[in-house]
Parts: structure tokens; sequence; C-alpha cells
């Protein structure tokens, strides 16, 4: 399926996860986000922990193929007391960026807190938050959601994150305060 022509820009974003891995893929027309698919690698089926490592690498370069995103936002794993879980999390997210990576798709990493704020508003917000905010922003019904996992919609909600850096203004070089400004233009203040 090439899902290309209709959209300007298509962006995945990733949740990664060593037991379900979240997507979603968005189409940008303009400056309008658009859903275009989202869902979920299980990986709790396979014991070995490679073995589901090999299956986020295949699923990403799978998605990738499918549908040809110019860019991935990936979740950053956020920092927690356990190392093992730490280091398959990081596992986890590296393999997906390799197989992004793969087919030159480039990648922007983004904190969990980062992603809600821009969703939300709020870093702290829930899951189930950052999931209704979705369905509003991108008018996504609630039958839609029915039964998608919140992995999913972290996945989205990523790669929406990654749509609003992606289209902040880019800043110009002028003053850094006003105190600057006063001193580079003494003839216009009085």
């Amino acid at each position: 399926m090439d899902s290309k022509p209709q959209y300007d820009k298509i962006y995945i974003g990733v949740d990664p996860g060593t037991n379900i891995m979240g997507y979603g893929i968005l189409g940008i027309t303009g400056k309008n986000p658009v859903l275009i698919a989202m869902g979920v690698v299980r990986l709790d089926k396979f014991e070995s922990h490679y073995m589901r490592l090999k299956r986020i690498y295949d699923r990403v370069q799978g998605l990738v193929e499918q549908y040809l995103p110019d860019e991935m936002a990936i979740e950053a794993p956020f920092f927690g007391k356990n190392v093992q879980s730490m280091l398959k999390l990081g596992r986890a997210q590296g393999v997906a960026m390799a197989a992004a990576l793969s087919r030159d798709v480039p990648i922007t990493e983004y904190e969990p807190r980062k992603i809600k704020m821009a969703i939300t508003g709020n870093g702290g917000a829930s899951k189930e938050q950052v999931r209704e905010m979705l369905r509003r922003i991108l008018k996504i019904s609630s039958d839609q959601l029915e039964g998608v996992e919140l992995d999913a919609t972290d996945g989205l909600a990523a790669a929406l994150c990654h749509h609003y850096e992606k289209s902040r203004p880019i800043p110009t070089s002028g003053p850094k305060s006003w105190a600057d400004f006063i001193a580079k233009n003494p003839g216009r203040v009085k």
C-alpha cells in the first residue's frame, strides 16, 4: 500500500516495550494531522528476549515498508529502579530504531513527560488522559478506540508530539531579552 501521495508527511510513533510495543501512524496534510493506523505488537508469547527483539525489528521494518514514514518519533525509556528492566527496554528501543534506520528513516526521541505535555498540557497525565485528548484532537470516534490498547495510543501520541515539534516556527536570531533589544536598538527606544 503506497499511502504517501495523500499526505505531505507521514510520521510513525513508537512506544517500545518488551511485552507490548505500541505504534501509531499519522498523516499530515498542511498542518492537519490525521490518524492512518495504530496498533500493538504482542511480544509476551515469545519466551526468549532475543526472539522478542527480532519480532520488534521485523514488525517496525514492515510498518516502515507499508506506510513509508518520513520520520519516526520514539518514546525514550524513563529511568526506573530496576536495572534489568531498563536494559531490556533500552534494547527494545534500540532494535526499533535500527529497523527504521535500516530504511533511512530519521528518528527523534522524546521523553514520556514531553509527549504527555504536548498532548494534554500536563507532563504527569495518565495514559487514559492522553488517549482521550488524542480522541478529541484527531477526531477519532469512541468506536474506533474500542478495544485499542493504551500502548497503541502512546505510540500515536509520540507521532503527534513530533508533528507539534516540527510545526513550531523556527526561532530567529533576534534579541534574547529586552535589555539585549535596547542595546541593539538605541535609537528606537526612548
